[in-house]
């Protein structure tokens, strides 16, 4: 209910538009962006913000709807009138709603948008629920100078378009220009009815730059990574620095087959940069502990890995809670590396998580992040640089905390330094 007016709160919606067709990057709605699928990055906030009365995915493509399932959205199967190359955002989110009647408000969440934080939705949502505006949608200040385009053949000069080439602003001189950035649109249903997206009583949402980051734009896949590992929504809880990976060994050290010799041996195959993963681990001061199902411990010795490890195991979450309470860690310290469903509970549990490329559905659903490497054949490896790369941004937040206080510190000191001169002004 609408404390201010005793009825019923409008019902907003987030509806993120995922077609599978795309001229660029085949189904790139799915395709994993720093070991997630690229639309999961703005699912996982749109449900952390909670301001959402339904969450939901409109696509055509049975992938795309499979992976939004996974991440906890609902799905609306888009007719193919909406669904060509030529189709809008606006004819896509009208067909959604006359499908949808209870909606009042709609969300428009690009998908290509990975850096979006759940502070901002929470933000906007206010604006539009609370302050009574019709439609919002974001942007982001740039500080571009603007110059006309002139076409092959003309016979003209370029103009510049905001600034004066005699009196060039510095960049903190000027204060630069809104872009959208096309993270989000939000509008009432009236407005879309009429056939706009903004209009209205309109504001604008300004969105730090750093989270400004468009797939669409930005084509270098890699880069965008880097991006979204630098300043990626990762969930509610903070990151913590990894003291324990626990990684099964059947499907993820190594590939999972088992060769039998004429005189009944067994043997596996592995990859030596595996080896080399669990050795950087060891060396950044990281524990690696190794599980498995069966009795392997014959291959374990034959391996020579150093490392702790429990086979023949009927119950690997009550292994890993043993292994995480004698080490006195919280859950957010403990990375695990699964593929099968024996490792579901584990995965879920763990701060970090994280299955090979070939994994079984169940596992992949409950990991955090899923490697481009198959098992066996460097997944081990990936998964360490992954832990790596987080590692970096918790100790960035870290320096930055510690930047911050010590500014604080310093400030209070000055303070205190400029109310003591004047205590002894006043007295003199």
């Amino acid at each position: 209910m609408d404390a201010g007016e005793g009825r019923p709160q409008a019902h907003l919606a987030a509806l993120v538009l995922a077609r599978g067709g795309s001229k660029g990057i085949p189904l790139k709605n799915i395709k994993l962006l720093a070991g997630v699928p690229l639309i999961g990055w703005v699912l996982r906030a749109a449900i952390d913000a909670g301001v959402f009365h339904s969450i939901w995915v409109s696509t055509d493509h049975d992938e795309i709807e499979k992976v939004a399932k996974q991440f906890g959205a609902q799905v609306h199967r888009r007719s193919p009138e909406v669904s060509q190359d030529s189709s809008t955002s606006l004819e896509a989110i009208t067909e959604f709603l006359n499908h949808h009647q209870e909606v009042d408000i709609v969300g428009n969440i690009q998908a290509t948008s990975p850096c979006l934080h759940p502070s901002d939705l929470i933000k906007v949502a206010d604006l539009i629920q609370k302050e009574g505006f019709d439609s919002v949608f974001s942007v982001v200040r740039r500080h571009q100078f603007r110059w006309s385009e002139v076409k092959k053949g003309e016979n003209k000069m370029t103009e510049p378009q905001n600034l004066n080439p005699a009196k060039r602003y510095r960049r903190q001189d000027w204060p630069g220009e809104l872009y959208e950035n096309g993270s989000f649109y939000f509008a009432k249903r009236h407005l879309i009815e009429k056939g706009y997206l903004q209009g209205g009583k309109m504001a604008y949402y300004e969105m730090r730059a750093e989270h400004s980051v468009d797939i669409d734009i930005d084509i270098d896949w890699p880069i965008a990574e880097q991006r979204v590992l630098s300043f990626g929504y990762f969930g509610k809880e903070p990151l913590k620095e990894v003291k324990l990976l626990v990684c099964s060994i059947d499907g993820c050290l190594t590939n999972g087959r088992i060769y039998v010799t004429e005189d009944h041996k067994e043997m596996v195959s592995y990859d030596y940069r595996d080896i080399v993963g669990i050795d950087l681990l060891k060396k950044r001061g990281i524990q690696v502990r190794l599980i498995s199902d069966r009795d392997c411990s014959k291959t374990l010795s034959a391996m020579q890995l150093g490392c702790v490890a429990k086979v023949n195991v009927t119950n690997k979450l009550q292994v890993l809670k043993d292994w995480q309470e004698d080490m006195g860690l919280s859950w957010k310290e403990v990375a695990y590396l699964g593929n099968e469903e024996t490792d579901v509970e584990c995965l879920k549990q763990a701060g970090m998580s994280g299955v090979p490329a070939d994994a079984c559905a169940a596992a992949q659903k409950a990991a955090g992040y899923i490697c481009k490497s198959r098992g066996g054949c460097g997944a081990v490896r990936e998964f360490a640089e992954h832990i790596f790369l987080l590692l970096e941004k918790v100790n960035s937040a870290r320096k930055q905390l510690e930047e911050i206080s010590s500014a604080g510190k310093e400030m209070g000191r000055n303070e205190n330094s400029m109310k003591g001169n004047k205590e002894l002004m006043e007295k003199e």
